[in-house]
């Protein structure tokens, strides 16, 4: 359906991956004077959610099994706004050593649910639930939405991708769509240089893409992919000044010792990588544009994630609003809980 295969030369598809990847590396190549330097700057991005947790995650990492981090990326950090904002990306990924393989779920932004603690203002948007109540809103959100555990989160603002392009000298990417956005201009199949500022503005427009949030996902893929081409080796990314001004754009509860301990026992997941997302339909609810989502979409990305973990089948959740079937002019009703 709307699930594609990549081997494992396929990059993943959000900017917290490349901070997620350069820090895990870090810690496992360098000397020992290094390695505190790094320890102690990625230490201070520590954040817990505050959700207790599912599962024993200690445990999980030291058996070497099937993990899940929710990625989060929110609009701040740039345009002179400030930290608190709302994720424009949410991504699930599970990382499974044991059969070596990886998958990622993007969850769009304006997905119709139910958000823990604001019931009254149901339905809303998943990405008001950091907004709201922080990760410890999204995680439960995500959580009651799929059925299925999040064991860490990792979460990066806008500032943290301009930062990173821009230390490496800029990107080179083709666009694969024609359009003027936040003063700047790209054209369809031109090779474009693009500094921090320009790559942000070019996966940011949303509005002016016939596919809507999905094509802003396909172009924040397009200018990882060029990231991650043009940096090389990440241990170029791993200068002290770098990484102090980065930290300051970040918040996660994977410590430093979990992440060297995925770096270590978790390195082949990614020979195979499967990717999907959750795909539902627009609608207006309480004035505003939401994406609903089939119950039959729910399950079977409740599935796909559950499978990455290699935990049983189970019901998907009830935080989303969806609809029973697949005919998307049924009447809505303000009932996350429930089929309309």
């Amino acid at each position: 359906m709307f699930m594609q295969h990549r081997k494992k030369r396929h990059v993943m598809r959000n900017s917290i991956l490349i901070l997620f990847l350069f820090f895990i590396i870090g810690g496992a190549v360098y000397g020992m004077h290094r390695y505190r330097s790094v320890k102690n700057t990625v230490n201070s991005s520590f954040k817990a959610s505050g959700v207790v947790k599912q599962r024993n995650v200690a445990q999980q990492i030291k058996d070497k099994k099937p993990v899940s981090i929710l990625l989060l990326g929110t609009d701040t950090g740039a345009l002179d706004r400030t930290y608190k904002g709302r994720t424009d990306s949410m991504m699930v990924v599970t990382l499974n050593p044991q059969n070596d393989k990886t998958t990622i779920t993007s969850i769009p932004r304006d997905t119709a649910v139910t958000i823990p603690g604001f019931e009254g203002q149901a339905p809303s948007k998943i990405n008001a639930a950091y907004a709201w109540g922080s990760s410890k809103t999204t995680i439960k959100t995500v959580q009651q939405m799929l059925n299925v555990p999040i064991d860490f989160y990792a979460l990066i603002n806008m500032g943290g991708m301009k930062k990173v392009i821009n230390e490496v000298g800029g990107v080179d990417v083709t666009p694969t769509l024609s359009f003027s956005y936040a003063g700047y201009t790209f054209k369809n199949g031109v090779k474009t240089h693009m500094n921090g500022s320009k790559a942000l503005a070019y996966s940011r427009m949303r509005h002016d893409d016939p596919n809507n949030d999905y094509g802003r996902q396909t172009r924040q893929r397009e200018v990882l992919m060029a990231l991650v081409k043009k940096s090389g080796s990440i241990s170029t990314l791993l200068n002290q000044s770098f990484l102090n001004s980065l930290s300051s754009q970040v918040q996660t509860d994977l410590t430093f010792d979990n992440l060297t301990a995925l770096a270590k026992n978790y390195r082949s997941a990614d020979k195979t990588v499967k990717e999907t997302h959750l795909q539902g339909h627009g609608k207006e609810l309480s004035g505003q544009d939401m994406e609903v989502m089939h119950k039959k979409e729910l399950q079977r990305v409740t599935n796909f994630i559950r499978s990455g973990l290699d935990l049983p089948h189970k019901t998907t959740g009830t935080a989303a609003l969806f609809t029973s079937t697949n005919d998307s002019s049924d009447s809505s009703s303000n009932s996350a809980n429930t089929g309309y």
